[in-house]
């Protein structure tokens, strides 16, 4: 008898593997660069594919430090734990020994990186549920005591990624950071330690918990960040815990999951699962239905920011605008104009790497100049203004947004019997 498919989605494949190769994407589609190289055209070849790329940037990287060229070697190490990291996220799959290859040398390189950075960097075991979360944290130069921002990645993401370790945007801003592999995520994986619909507030609950022990934090002054599903994850946190004293995070995740898990990429559901452990999707279905933050958002105790894509096709702008209404004050919106889910290295914030917002924002909130009726929405527009720093609008609604109010249908268009139910 066939075996059918574990997941429904799974049928979409082969449009998967045409998405691979003509647009160089896996997910989040919307976007014009490639995240794999051409030679990549299938799904299937991308482990391989970057595994290949990878040793060759750490076969440089080597090479320069042999010849005493830290920042280099550094700078190299860490593209290739990225492109490391890149072929390992492709196998959902326990115990595959590719996976554990490549996610190893991702860990191996970026072990590199923070030998060869010029300013601390530790990887870090943090007890939890009789296991051990694997974070990494960047500390300020001479490690003087300072606020210190939680960070909790995407679920295509892990602790090492995406905030660049030689530039943080957060330690350059005076702030300790630390990123975890929660539930699901990156070295947990590997550890087996399953995410479910409730527990990533307790990980994030245990990290602050190891953190407040830590000399180079002051424990007044903790603020969490998350990107992608990390948004959803760092909200949780935020309201279960009150040690949390502000909270900033982006690329939205915040309402109902029907629209990551059933309308966008199949690999989101595919990933989720294998993070999850779970191989029946009804029974996944039902665990999606309860990640929402309708009970949690009015539990924010803190300043909270909230960054989404005008367009997002994981997170509808009415769907997030619906949680910040539970969310209390002080609390604040960027709705980035024409973006979708990654609003990094837009013209929206001037080309800029968008974290030094983030982190400025933190800041500010973190030394209390956020007032306790803060309710600021705000359209970072795409090619004018003053990017986030731009006056509040009403209503990111068109005609709401040009500061118009809308009557209704007009005389022509009621017409001479009016318009009937």
């Amino acid at each position: 008898m066939a075996m059918r498919t574990e997941r429904r989605r799974d049928n979409q494949q082969w449009l998967l593997d045409h998405m691979v190769k003509t647009t160089g994407r896996m997910i989040n589609f919307a976007y014009d660069y490639r995240a794999v190289p051409p030679e990549a055209k299938s799904y299937a070849m991308i482990p391989r594919v970057m595994e290949k790329h990878a040793r060759h940037t750490e076969t440089i990287a080597r090479a320069a430090a042999a010849a005493g060229h830290r920042l280099t070697a550094a700078e190299l190490f860490w593209r290739a734990s990225e492109e490391y990291r890149e072929g390992q996220h492709a196998i959902f799959e326990d115990d595959n020994a590719e996976k554990i290859y490549l996610h190893g040398k991702e860990l191996e390189c970026f072990e590199r990186v923070m030998e060869l950075a010029p300013r601390p960097i530790e990887r870090v075991e943090i007890p939890f549920e009789g296991n051990y979360l694997q974070g990494v944290l960047h500390l300020l130069p001479g490690r003087p005591k300072a606020p210190t921002v939680l960070f909790i990645p995407g679920m295509d993401m892990t602790k090492e990624a995406l905030l660049d370790p030689l530039h943080h945007p957060f330690t350059e801003r005076g702030l300790n950071c630390l990123h975890i592999d929660g539930p699901g995520q990156g070295t947990s994986n590997i550890r087996k330690i399953r995410v479910t619909h409730d527990n990533y507030r307790r990980a994030g609950a245990a990290a602050i918990d190891w953190l407040v022990t830590r000399p180079e934090v002051e424990v007044e002054k903790i603020g969490v960040s998350g990107f992608s599903f990390g948004s959803y994850w760092g909200m949780e946190i935020a309201g279960f815990d009150k040690r949390v004293k502000a909270i900033a995070t982006a690329a939205a995740c915040y309402g109902p999951k029907r629209a990551i898990f059933e309308q966008a990429s199949p690999r989101f559901k595919q990933v989720f699962m294998y993070m999850a452990g779970i191989h029946d999707e009804d029974e996944f279905d039902r665990m999606a239905d309860k990640m929402t933050l309708d009970a949690v958002a009015p539990l924010v105790a803190c300043p909270s920011l909230q960054v989404v894509g005008e367009y997002d096709p994981l997170a509808p702008l009415d769907e997030v605008l619906a949680v910040y209404e539970k969310v209390p004050r002080p609390r604040e919106l960027w709705v980035v104009e024409n973006d979708f889910h990654v609003p990094r290295n837009i013209e929206n914030f001037g080309g800029t790497f968008f974290y030094g917002c983030l982190a400025d924002w933190l800041n500010d909130a973190l030394a209390g100049r956020k007032a306790a009726g803060l309710d600021r929405i705000v359209l970072v527009r795409q090619k004018e203004g003053p990017g986030p720093y731009d006056e509040p609008i009403a209503d990111v609604h068109l005609p709401g947004r040009y500061g118009t109010r809308s009557s209704g249908p007009s005389g022509a268009q009621r017409g001479p019997a009016g318009i009937k139910d």
